[in-house]
């Protein structure tokens, strides 16, 4: 990835001000590559431009290898945003060095940042379920992680005439797209957080989809919910009416 395109990605989530009332409109549409949670080959290999090529935004939802993302973000050069996984680790690499992010990319949790006007936030990690600290939070650590995002949205409500354009997560909402088993239930607090904040999009992973008839789009209020397990190309729609589908 350029070095400008990072920047720009950098820039975007530098404390809001007045000064950025005059800022750029969101676009009418965006293209965005969004993957989580497994090595997709047809991402993964020379033919990752015939796929992915006309994406404008690349977002991560966690669980995957810094080496698969590192290729995407490289390759595509593109603006790159994402949020960890409840079994993202530190990678070793060959020349003995130990990667904890990664490269090229922004990471959102508990961050605002702005992409061609678009107001981006995220959250990562799973519900807890064992006593592993790394990227697992109880019910009640999400609601804090959501009320200490409040006053930035609040912001945003007042300078721009909305709170939040896209959410990305790890993990679904409870009782959407979650599972009954603990590692799997969603969050109670992404409930409230899109009843307050109406993003229009959340984009998030963790569920892992292994039949065509499973639910991986629902709506919830304002809120378009898409499980982008292994890998989506969205044509996501930010005109002045919510989208069907």
């Amino acid at each position: 990835m350029t070095a400008v395109a990072v920047m720009a990605s950098i820039a975007g989530c530098i404390s809001i001000s007045p000064k950025m009332r005059h800022q750029q409109h969101p676009p009418r549409n965006l293209q965005v590559l969004a993957v989580s949670d497994r090595v997709e080959p047809r991402i993964y290999g020379p033919g990752i431009r015939s796929v992915a090529g006309d994406a404008e935004l690349i977002v991560g939802c966690g669980d995957l290898p810094y080496y698969y993302l590192d290729y995407i973000v490289s390759t595509l050069n593109r603006p790159f945003y994402y949020v960890h996984g409840n079994h993202d680790r530190p990678e070793y690499r060959s020349n003995r060095s130990v990667v904890r992010e990664p490269q090229g990319g922004v990471n959102l949790h508990r961050r605002l940042c702005r992409h061609r006007g678009l107001l981006i936030a995220g959250l990562e990690g799973s519900h807890r379920y064992n006593a592993n600290e790394h990227y697992q939070y109880t019910q009640m650590e999400m609601w804090s992680h959501v009320l200490a995002m409040a006053p930035t949205l609040f912001i945003n409500r007042l300078l721009y005439g909305r709170y939040l354009d896209i959410l990305v997560t790890h993990s679904p909402p409870f009782g959407i797209h979650d599972g009954t088993d603990r590692p799997h239930i969603g969050f109670r607090a992404f409930l409230a957080l899109m009843r307050w904040f109406k993003p229009r999009y959340l984009l998030h992973g963790h569920q892992h989809v292994y039949n065509n008839l499973t639910t991986t789009q629902t709506r919830y209020h304002q809120t378009r919910i898409i499980n982008v397990y292994p890998y989506k190309i969205l044509q996501l729609d930010f005109g002045p009416t919510p989208p069907r589908f």
